[in-house]
């Protein structure tokens, strides 16, 4: 294990993501920066074949995936749960047109929380996105992590579907203010 400059650990489950992220041919990974990406975004980074870009807001990843799937590559949206609550009306864009869609969403608002402004977002996301048609999947062991990130893959991908994949706040570990 692995200490990271943002002090989260690097273990075995992020470099499973990322293996399940080449098996299909992600080629685009836009992002609102998080901690609890930081791992992906560094290794999507160092990917000669992948590239990771940095958005203002969330929905704008929405178009950003839409975008590559009608110029022909896969994208996989990064954000944190916060963000959801950003992506209701640009979601109708996924749902409208049928476009495949991946987001892996950090949960924040659960597991030792300590921003009660977090809260109501972390309730609220997993019931968000399934009312906007969005599968959703969680991640809570890291044992299953690449086979659940291979097989949202699939469904959005080959099923054709949106899919969103939450990683539970126990997994990613306890965030703290930094001063």
């Amino acid at each position: 294990m692995v200490v990271t400059k943002t002090g989260a650990t690097e273990t075995d489950w992020h470099a499973g993501i990322f293996r399940a992220l080449k098996a299909a041919d992600i080629r685009q990974i836009p992002y609102v920066p998080d901690a609890g990406h930081t791992d992906l975004i560094l290794r999507a980074n160092a990917d000669p074949v992948m590239k990771a870009y940095p958005l203002t807001t969330e929905e704008e990843g929405i178009a950003a995936a839409s975008g590559a799937w009608l110029g022909g590559e896969r994208a996989v949206l990064l954000m944190q749960s916060s963000g959801v609550g950003n992506c209701i009306n640009m979601l109708s864009l996924i749902a409208a047109c049928r476009f495949p869609f991946v987001a892996l969403v950090t949960m924040r608002g659960e597991w030792a929380e300590f921003n009660p402004w977090q809260v109501p977002m972390g309730r609220a996301t997993q019931g968000v996105l399934e009312l906007m048609g969005v599968s959703v999947r969680r991640i809570s062991d890291t044992a299953r992590a690449e086979t659940e990130i291979a097989a949202a893959l699939d469904d959005a991908f080959l099923g054709e579907q949106p899919v969103a994949v939450l990683f539970s706040q126990s997994l990613i570990g306890r965030k703290t203010w930094v001063k």
